[in-house]
């Protein structure tokens, strides 16, 4: 029976999914004979613990890793850097610098899930594990980058000061640092605070789970409110909010795309590609649309009519 906090159905289901790679390194060292399977053998296991279906590592069986998601994170990393550039040149723009920072943590997480679920790092090595627990610590980092610029939008405080700035990378350190901190301790056993799981077939973390897979949940829907309120309530405009629903749909799909259809496309490709790609273009073109919604409700220069009462 599975329990809130389990990992297994992800990591025996979902094909490349990143956390999973901690439970590998885990199960390696407490109870390897759990991994059974295409995980059996470490030079060629795909990422996954004992998964239906998966990507086996670069080289093995002509396997060219994750080939499909390693070129869409690296062309969605060029539209990142692109749009960090475009946000950095309008000075005048409400919530720039906050709004640039969630920028940054996104492509961050980018070049990570690029190496995390590339299939060319072996399974249960110090690196990947170190790298995955580094991935997990940006993603809760991001969606609290993504509150915190919801927040600034309703000009609480104003934006680009010591008393906006200081609070938002507080909480994003403080994230970055306690998920990265779990992570590592899920993947070594530091110590028996987040594991090993137990039973060890179950892979299971309470915290980890809360902070990668329902944290970024509810932090998007938190975000979504907020801005509905900033949108509708405080700046009374409608056209803005539809490219708030068209983001909301984007991410909604891919994560869709992730976690139902990935495995799908994993047998219909024999191994060679799964969904993570779509998964990638879909989060990557919200992402787009979501810079798109901020710059149409903030002025590009001073001169510029002013959406917002100061």
């Amino acid at each position: 029976m599975t329990h809130f906090g389990d990992f297994e159905p992800l990591c025996h289901q979902v094909p490349s999914y990143p956390w999973c790679n901690l439970f590998y390194r885990q199960l390696q060292h407490h109870n390897a004979s759990v991994l059974a399977g295409p995980s059996a053998n470490p030079a060629s296991a795909p990422v996954g613990v004992n998964p239906e279906c998966g990507i086996p590592l670069a080289g093995h069986d002509g396997s060219l890793a994750n080939i499909a998601n390693i070129i869409a994170s690296a062309l969605s990393m060029i539209v990142l850097a692109i749009l960090i550039f475009s946000t950095s040149r309008r000075k005048a723009a409400v919530g720039r610098v906050e709004f640039r920072i969630f920028l940054v943590l996104y492509f961050l997480t980018l070049v990570f899930q690029l190496i995390t679920t590339g299939a060319f790092l072996q399974q249960g090595s110090t690196a990947l594990t170190v790298l995955t627990a580094i991935h997990a610590g940006l993603v809760a980092a991001t969606f609290w980058a993504l509150v915190g610029n919801a927040v600034v939008s309703t000009q609480v405080v104003e934006d680009g000061t010591l008393s906006a700035l200081i609070p938002f990378n507080f909480f994003v350190l403080a994230f970055f640092v306690a998920t990265g901190y779990i992570a590592l301790d899920v993947g070594f056993s530091f110590t028996s605070v987040f594991g090993p799981s137990n039973p060890a077939v179950d892979l299971h973390s309470t915290p980890l789970f809360v902070l990668t897979s329902i944290w970024p949940g509810a932090a998007a829907i938190l975000y979504f409110a907020l801005m509905a309120y900033v949108v509708l309530g405080i700046l009374n405009e409608l056209r803005p909010m539809w490219y708030f629903l068209l983001t909301a749909v984007l991410f909604v799909l891919s994560q869709l795309d992730f976690f139902l259809l990935s495995k799908v496309i994993c047998r219909g490709a024999a191994q060679k590609i799964d969904g993570s790609f779509v998964a990638t273009v879909l989060e990557t073109a919200a992402v787009t649309v979501l810079y798109f919604a901020w710059r149409s409700i903030t002025e590009e220069a001073w001169e510029d009519d002013m959406y917002y009462p100061r």
